[in-house]
């Protein structure tokens, strides 16, 4: 297993910084906001210095009810690549629903969703995660995922459902401590039970992440320092396992340097804390787990060094061998069918359109659910739409100074996304200009003009503003 050390989220903004922090073994970039045949310059660096880079996607959603999309695999593919990474890493979650599988229109939800812990939606899960494997010219692991929400009639726990997942398909974990927390905050989810119950054995690596609670809510930022809760979450995780990797991500409000330089060293002595208190013969091995040991497929190229805080001949990577043991008088593990039961993908997907579409189309509540929990979630939503819109059409709220975010927020009440950020951005422009605003001519002449600039067309006439209000009645229904 790559030993990966201690890194942190790579992100434009903070690149400079990132190039020149101490002690940075590895680094993460977001597949999505790189091309591989036009590396960043400072990734370029990175890597011309031994910098292990892992491409970490956030728009497979194969916790939803159809196929993994060829396309968006190839890419993600090309990207690890042209890394040269050891391994890529997704989310076990859904970000679209709908579509020709449940007969009603495809939605984009623009953020990471749960998928519920049944039998159902782990069999879909599996076999998604086969055809990614297959596909994938590298090892794949998964994230589990923060939520605000919890699906009414769930069959199996967190580590449960992270634990079948891995004995089916022999995919990897990434653990992301700061989301324990999140769900321990709004869900009631205790994360020591969690860590208890997953393989830690096939951890890859671990995230760890700030945020912030507001109203009894905790809300995955990636933009407020660590907490102590969440590090105490990941000692719990070190004092039963060495994690072969431990990043720290920021995606946003970044902090000086220096900032960033304290909180790596800081995660790096709660690693080292963690496994030096725990009793040595309680420490575990994975030549005494009943699962098959997850190994970097040959040629992949292995940087860092061993985590701070592991005696020597404790490594995981260094005991892993090529087979594990069997343990004496343990019955072997359950064979599983790896493609899912009959109808089981489209009740999944009838069930994860319901909720997308309540929670971006104004859509009732499916029956099981907090409805005050999914207005939240609802808000968060719309509220990160916005936040992502501004950054990729920043000339947006230059035109609209202060209207911006009330308009954008009303625009997305009643409108989801269909077709990424970027066409959502034009889709807000043209709305406003179909309802004559802004009101300001000199602001709506601008507005025009930049719609007209990225959309080559004129503003739509009468039938075309009809067919359109059409179309967003039936998504709302």
């Amino acid at each position: 297993m790559t030993e990966l050390g201690i890194g942190i989220g790579w992100r434009p903004e903070i690149a400079e910084a990132v190039e020149a922090l101490p002690g940075v073994d590895w680094v993460e970039v977001v597949a999505e906001n790189i091309c591989a045949d036009h590396l960043p310059d400072s990734l370029t660096r990175l890597r011309e210095r031994g910098v292990t880079v892992v491409p970490h996607g956030v728009s497979l959603g194969l916790g939803g009810a159809d196929r993994p999309d060829p396309a968006r695999l190839a890419a993600l593919g090309e990207k690890a690549v042209a890394l040269g990474a050891p391994l890529v890493t997704e989310h076990i979650a859904f970000v679209r629903a709908g579509g020709p599988l449940t007969a009603s229109p495809l939605l984009e939800a623009g953020h990471l969703l749960p998928v519920p812990r049944t039998r159902d939606a782990l069999d879909v899960l599996c076999e998604n995660v086969r055809i990614a494997q297959d596909a994938l010219p590298v090892p794949l692991a998964l994230e589990n995922i923060a939520a605000l929400i919890a699906w009414p009639g769930e069959e199996l726990t967190e580590g449960q459902f992270l634990a079948e997942l891995v004995e089916r398909t022999g995919v990897r974990l990434l653990i992301d401590v700061a989301n324990l927390h999140t769900n321990h905050v709004n869900r009631g989810e205790d994360p020591a039970k969690a860590l208890a119950e997953l393989p830690v054995e096939a951890i890859a690596y671990v995230h760890v992440a700030g945020g912030v609670e507001r109203d009894g809510v905790w809300h995955d930022t990636h933009a407020h320092p660590v907490p102590g809760a969440v590090l105490d979450v990941l000692a719990d995780l070190a004092s039963r396992v060495s994690p072969p990797g431990v990043l720290l991500e920021r995606d946003d409000d970044f902090p000086p340097a220096e900032e960033l330089a304290t909180e790596l060293t800081v995660i790096r002595e709660t690693v080292a804390a963690g496994w030096t208190a725990r009793p040595r013969g309680a420490r575990p091995s994975v030549r005494a787990s009943r699962r098959a040991p997850l190994l970097i497929g040959a040629g992949a190229r292995v940087s860092g060094g061993p985590m701070p805080g592991a005696p020597a001949g404790q490594d995981l990577a260094q005991e892993s061998g090529s087979v594990t043991e069997p343990v004496p008088g343990q019955a072997p593990a359950p064979v599983h069918e790896s493609a899912p039961r009959d109808g089981a993908r489209q009740r999944v997907g009838l069930a994860q359109a319901a909720l997308l579409s309540a929670l971006v189309a104004g859509t009732p509540a499916p029956e099981g659910f907090d409805s005050r929990r999914l207005g939240v979630q609802s808000r968060a939503l719309a509220a990160k739409r916005a936040g992502v819109v501004a950054k990729v059409a920043p000339e947006l709220p230059e035109i609209l100074g202060k209207g911006f975010r009330p308009a954008f927020l009303a625009y997305a009440r009643t409108r989801p996304m269909t077709g990424g950020y970027r066409r959502d951005a034009l889709d807000f422009a043209e709305h406003l200009l179909l309802a004559d605003r802004p009101e300001d001519p000199a602001a709506r002449r601008r507005l025009t003009e930049w719609w007209q600039d990225r959309s080559g067309s004129r503003p739509p006439g009468r039938a075309l503003r009809f067919a359109r209000a059409a179309r967003h009645a039936l998504v709302r229904r």
